[in-house]
């Protein structure tokens, strides 16, 4: 994997306004909240409430949480290993 862009989170606040356009671009987003991980797939029929993906990836600054990365049509938000291994296919 290569790393085409890189933003510093403390430096590029990225909001709401920002965040729809970036959701506009995935088709699936997998978020980690505490122990939890959280699966959005926004290419279904049925698509999740917007209210509910923002809810799992903006943090309390109202900005997009980080550590964040994009691979290939999923948007990955928080750290978790096992997350990870899960989008990467690594184990």
């Amino acid at each position: 994997m290569s790393v085409a862009e890189q933003v510093i989170a403390n430096k590029v606040k990225l909001g709401k306004a920002e965040v729809r356009a970036l959701l506009r671009t995935v088709t699936r987003v997998v978020a980690s909240r505490g122990q939890a991980i959280v699966e959005f797939d926004l290419a279904a029929k049925k698509k999740p409430a917007e209210a509910d993906v923002l809810a799992a990836i903006i943090g309390p600054t109202g900005n997009l949480r980080a550590p964040t990365f994009r691979a290939g049509n999923t948007l990955v938000v928080g750290f978790r290993a096992e997350m990870y291994g899960r989008v990467l296919g690594v184990t």
